[in-house]
């Protein structure tokens, strides 16, 4: 690749790294996409597994919220590319969606692959009045050189380049072996850019002092549903959600706990440890469930009392024990208020490597509007790279390709010096 004004690079072909360079694509430009993988979108075909979650139906104004303290700084990125303009980028894609029961939309055929075949060919061909994308796989990106080159470690050896633009999408640091690693933070830090440390977000905990071995050997892997979770929170408020969430062999993980991931993650980093409660009947009131507890059992067991009074039976009754010795069990005012407010000490996020996604990253401060890099003129960053993180529900994809669609427009205008 020989140095030209017209040039631009984008370094990782995932969503956000695939949108900036559909944005360059369709400016003009000779795109080159660079990847460390053998393939395209590894992370988001896995992701769109078990059905690709696209975005969310939620009114704009509230599915910005879900940014928590990043909300201002994304919210540019909605107002340019939001959850509608997701629906409708799939659809010009042939690909049509419908929304779930929980709001969250979804491609018609649940699947990623469809829709992400379908870009591939759009970008590496001229349709929409785009210059072919021409992409590099397996050329893993290593930094600059000493004339400030880009340097890739591909199957050749190693190649340089000197676009006149570069995005980064490298992505953060969970499910490194699809690519995202996070073996970029110390090469921009080397540069002096502000990278926030990579931390695990929507992501599983770990009990203190773990399960018991007969909890964990006989419940591992299976689902607490129609609970209700509960955390103090810093400024003295409570946070509550109902939902599901799964027991692991030594902790709890789940959409429900992911939704409550960051607060948790933060107090254990500020306390060294993180409280919740778990309501295990949420329908009842406390007085309903006090009355059933305490209501005379003759000779039935407590087990076949709490089954026959409340439903409550294999893993809801398993934590129960978890939680209470012997003699609290017996106690049935104890045992009552237990049923609404199960304790759980949690002592430490699971590793990175294992989360959905990552929060931390290259900070807003290091970045421009366009989200170009201030000490890096011409070098934009996109995705999970950022500095903030959302919960799972379609909010991490659809701000994902909102920022490159707001980088691949930005760097198209600094190449052509619009």
């Amino acid at each position: 690749m020989t140095p030209d004004s017209r040039i631009a690079a984008v370094i990782g072909a995932g969503p956000a790294g695939l949108m900036a360079a559909d944005e360059l694509a369709r400016a003009g430009l000779q795109v080159h996409c660079f990847d460390a993988m053998p393939s395209a979108g590894r992370k988001f075909l896995l992701a769109g597994r078990g059905g690709l979650n696209l975005t969310h139906s939620e009114p704009l104004q509230t599915f910005a919220t879900r940014f928590g303290s990043r909300q201002a700084a994304v919210a540019p990125w909605l107002d340019t590319f939001g959850p509608q303009a997701v629906r409708d980028w799939a659809h010009g894609l042939g690909v049509e969606t419908f929304v779930g029961t929980s709001g969250r939309v979804f491609p018609r055929e649940m699947k990623a692959a469809p829709l992400l075949r379908s870009w591939l060919r759009g970008l590496r061909n001229d349709e929409g009045g785009r210059t072919p994308v021409q992409f590099h796989m397996r050329h893993r990106w290593t930094g600059w050189d000493d004339a400030g080159a880009l340097r890739f470690d591909g199957p050749a050896g190693v190649m340089t380049a000197r676009p006149a633009v570069t995005v980064l999408a490298l992505g953060g640091a969970s499910w490194p072996r699809l690519g995202s690693d996070g073996a970029w933070a110390p090469l921009l830090q080397a540069r002096g850019v502000d990278v926030a440390p990579l931390l695990p977000a929507n992501c599983g905990f770990d009990v203190r002092g773990g399960w018991t071995p007969f909890f964990s050997g006989k419940f591992a892997g299976q689902p607490f549903k129609t609970v209700a979770l509960s955390l103090q929170l810093p400024d003295g408020s409570t946070w509550t959600r109902r939902g599901e969430f799964v027991a692991t062999a030594g902790g709890i993980e789940g959409s429900l706990v992911y939704a409550a991931s960051a607060m948790l993650r933060d107090q254990i980093v500020s306390a060294g440890q993180a409280h919740l409660s778990i309501d295990l009947l949420p329908d009842l009131t406390a007085e309903r469930v006090r009355a059933e507890v305490m209501h005379p059992r003759g000779s039935r067991s407590l087990a076949s009392h709490l089954k026959g009074r409340l439903g409550l039976d294999g893993i809801k009754a398993a934590l129960l024990h978890e939680v209470l010795c012997r003699d609290g069990m017996a106690d049935g005012a104890r045992l009552a208020a237990t049923i609404k407010a199960v304790p759980l000490e949690l002592s430490a996020a699971r590793p990175v490597e294992e989360a959905i996604s990552t929060a931390g990253g290259v900070t807003f401060g290091a970045l421009d509007a366009g989200l170009m890099l201030r000490r890096l003129p011409g070098v934009f960053c996109v995705g999970e790279m950022l500095d903030w993180e959302a919960p799972t529900g379609g909010y991490l994809l659809t701000a994902c390709l909102a920022s490159g669609v707001i980088a691949g427009r930005a760097a198209a205008a600094f190449a052509t010096g619009r």
